[in-house]
């Protein structure tokens, strides 16, 4: 008789989540400073390579490591990672 397959825990689905959504923002990041380069190249005036690739790399490091955090944030929060963390506790309502 075939065995089901086991539920995976929490901790995996959630890496799991972060990877799937990581990947799509990383063709994100990817997209925003191509877009950057190009605007950056249809300026007027002599355009070097090292401008470029500062350009490429500033805005797609930055919009990875800001989407990963948000991403993480957002994660942490639906997993009631967070629940203990803050927010008003039902003997502080009284």
């Amino acid at each position: 008789m075939p065995q089901p397959d086991p539920l995976p825990s929490p901790r995996q689905s959630s890496v799991q989540r972060f990877w799937r959504i990581f990947r799509l923002l990383a063709l994100l990041s990817v997209v925003i400073a191509a877009i950057a380069v190009v605007l950056v190249t249809r300026g007027a005036g002599e355009i070097h390579a090292s401008l470029v690739i500062a350009t490429a790399l500033g805005t797609g490091l930055t919009v990875l490591v800001g989407s990963a955090l948000m991403t993480l944030v957002f994660i942490s929060n639906s997993t009631g990672h967070d629940d203990a963390a803050g927010g008003i506790r039902k003997k502080d309502k009284e």
